[in-house]
């Protein structure tokens, strides 16, 4: 039994624990490049969730990992096949039934451990807060390692390049398409997305949802080349120190007046 884990154990055990924090991971199902999994963002999801939560719990966080959620918000992949969408109401919807259940069971610190960039869930975190008993925390888990991530990559990251790569051959690399003319190379391009023919998009103070089919070639941005299964092990390491020892100290905290602030 895995008592952190609530997709491995069961009532038996769940009944006899004490647990203070849920983590919830959102994934999606969309094309990643020629070489990725459609699943990408569900088994980061699952591998993230599993490590993180099994470190807390073995450093006493009183943890329990939730089942991943496949499907995330695709309007902007539209024109792929099978980007499987759920509209950003719907999921919020789904959400707050979750955290609806999790109240029920005595549980209100929640963390959404997201690994997808199309789900924007500030809104609902802005929404519920001061309507909901919950304690929501968003942690987007590629953004836990920006300070060291050139320590650690060559190639800047968007969507199914270097990183996640390099996640797919550290943890899912029987899924990971190779060259069948080369073993050794990805059956992937390069990564490379067009430009806007407006200057104020290309350098970010104005944006848009960007429609994947004209940006780019196969639904990659970022070159994955040079990834290695090294490469994401060594990522997951620190996001297990990272998001690992904040799971700890919310267990550990007292929710009263001031938190999640210090008198």
């Amino acid at each position: 039994m895995q008592p952190w884990n609530l997709a491995r154990t069961n009532y038996g055990v769940v009944k006899q624990q004490d647990y203070e924090v849920a983590v919830l991971p959102l994934g999606a199902t969309e094309p990643h490049n020629l070489h990725l999994p459609y699943g990408t963002d569900l088994f980061e999801g699952n591998v993230v969730g599993e490590k993180v939560c099994e470190a807390a719990w073995n450093n006493g966080g009183k943890v329990v990992l939730l089942p991943t959620i496949p499907y995330g918000t695709e309007n902007n992949m539209h024109q792929f096949p099978l980007a499987m969408n759920v509209d950003p109401q719907t999921l919020f919807q789904i959400i707050r039934d979750l955290i609806d259940s999790l109240l029920n069971s005595g549980i209100r610190k929640i963390v959404l451990l997201n690994s997808h960039g199309g789900n924007e869930l500030r809104p609902l975190l802005r929404e519920l807060n001061g309507k909901s008993d919950a304690h929501l925390f968003l942690c987007n888990w590629y953004s836990c390692f920006t300070d060291v991530y050139h320590d650690i990559f060559d190639q800047a990251e968007d969507h199914a390049g270097e990183m996640e790569t390099s996640f797919g051959l550290a943890y899912f690399p029987e899924l990971v398409a190779k060259d069948p003319a080369d073993p050794d190379k990805l059956s992937a391009d390069d990564g490379a997305t067009k430009k806007s023919q407006f200057g104020a998009l290309n350098q970010g103070w104005v944006s848009m949802s960007r429609p994947w089919h004209l940006l780019t070639s196969n639904s990659g941005s970022g070159n994955p080349h040079a990834a290695t299964a090294e490469k994401g092990q060594r990522m997951m390491d620190v996001l297990v120190d990272r998001i690992g020892g904040f799971l700890v100290e919310l267990s550990q905290a007292e929710i009263n007046e001031h938190f999640p602030y210090d008198v």
